[in-house]
């Protein structure tokens, strides 16, 4: 069970991203994360964020760690592919394609 105050950080946090404050939307999220790091929703919103920032290394392991916390779940996998395809397209680095694949195969099951 999520504590309320860590889903009253999480509502903060989607109130900033929503204003495109970013940064201080990745900071209330990592609160959230130091009450309870394994609260997958904060684990997928910083993915998004560090994508919006600028910073696909920091998205790709936030979404990797989403579904090493709740392995079973197609969506997080889907996430993760997409993470991936943000991360190629940012460096350019063709290993994110092939995890992007990866990833997409695991949310279909395979």
């Amino acid at each position: 069970m999520v504590s309320p105050e860590v889903l009253a950080l999480e509502k903060e946090a989607d109130a900033l991203r929503q204003q495109n404050r970013w940064l201080e939307a990745i900071e209330v999220l990592q609160r959230a994360l130091a009450i309870d790091e394994s609260f997958v929703r904060a684990h997928l919103g910083l993915a998004v964020l560090y994508h919006r920032v600028g910073d696909p290394e920091l998205a790709c392991r936030h979404a990797e760690r989403a579904c090493e916390l709740e392995p079973t779940d197609a969506f997080n996998f889907t996430a993760l592919s997409v993470t991936y395809q943000r991360a190629f397209e940012a460096t350019g680095d063709q290993n994110y394609i092939y995890k992007a694949e990866m990833a997409m195969a695991r949310s279909r099951g395979a």
